[in-house]
């Protein structure tokens, strides 16, 4: 992959990694709300749902975050406490999380941790079944963290997927999503995303995005849709969002993905602030703190610029 527009600095490259992190906890937050509603139900209750409020079926505080953000956590939290890339320890943060009683835990992810708890298996054997979007949801702290590395970047993705999904479909998401944020974090252009989503499309005819067709549930095939459509027909960061959580459906995945590749492309000053202060905020100190470390121990070489050494 050629990342396309690299005349940005390195401290512009932090800011919007800080954005995808955010931008991902925010959608979460956002969509929380209306998951499980139809459009319609929404437009009921709510005309537009614009705002963070917490609610939903989960009964959640205003600015509280579900497994979306808490796994990616988990995942963060892992790669720095080990200096580096450590599978083991991404499972034993996953099974600490779930014993935590968490507001909300996916049942693939929830037989994934239980595999993992019972017989230390790092691998869920392919599933038919498991073409969900629970391992999509927590890539950006791989994409932040392999920055410069694409190869690495797949690597880690299906890893870290295959701990709870094992398909293809959910793979191939995986990979691309993380590609369009290496993407937007480097200043690339809405092209060089599209051709990225393209090219998913190209492998796997069932993502193709146009004509919408309006679902929106956790199948990876209709979040990916839904996230595609919104980001790609909107011009900002709010209108991307707004969009995808009014879809209802799994609002909250939907969401964090859409949050994660629009943060990284519209940047930190790109989201709404009123979102940003409404977020949780030991949520929101730790992703920033997170996120410069996962980009800072990223890869040295991106787009033939070379990132600043550490400080002595």
């Amino acid at each position: 992959m050629t990342v396309t527009r690299s005349s940005e600095t390195w401290a512009q490259t932090v800011e919007r990694a800080r954005a995808a992190f955010l931008g991902m906890a925010v959608g979460d937050a956002l969509g929380a709300t209306t998951e499980f509603m139809t459009p319609t139900e929404i437009r009921f209750k709510y005309g537009v749902h614009k705002k963070i409020i917490g609610g939903g079926w989960l009964y959640l505080k205003p600015g509280q975050v579900t497994d979306d953000t808490q796994m990616s956590l988990c995942i963060a939290r892992a790669i720095r406490e080990c200096g580096g890339w450590d599978l083991t320890a991404i499972a034993h943060h996953f099974v600490a999380w779930m014993k935590s009683r968490p507001v909300d835990i996916g049942a693939t992810c929830a037989r994934g941790i239980r595999e993992f708890m019972h017989t230390g298996r790092l691998e869920m054997p392919p599933n038919a079944w498991d073409a969900g979007n629970g391992a999509v949801m927590r890539m950006v702290p791989v994409a932040l963290a392999t920055l410069g590395d694409e190869a690495c970047l797949a690597r880690w993705a299906a890893e870290q997927a295959h701990l709870t999904h094992n398909h293809p479909m959910s793979d191939a998401a995986c990979v691309t999503v993380g590609r369009m944020v290496h993407q937007a974090l480097c200043g690339g252009a809405v092209a060089a995303l599209q051709t990225l989503a393209g090219e998913l499309v190209r492998d796997y005819p069932e993502f193709r995005y146009r004509p919408y067709l309006g679902n929106s549930s956790a199948y990876v095939v209709d979040t990916l849709q839904t996230v595609f459509h919104h980001f790609f027909s909107t011009g900002t960061f709010a209108d991307c969002l707004i969009g995808v959580v009014n879809q209802g459906g799994d609002a909250d995945t939907t969401g964090a993905i859409a949050g994660m590749i629009a943060g990284a492309f519209y940047g930190i000053d790109g989201i709404p602030r009123r979102w940003l202060k409404r977020l949780d905020p030991k949520v929101r100190t730790e992703i920033t703190e997170l996120a410069d470390y996962l980009v800072n121990a990223a890869p040295l070489v991106v787009q033939g610029r070379i990132r600043p050494a550490p400080a002595p």
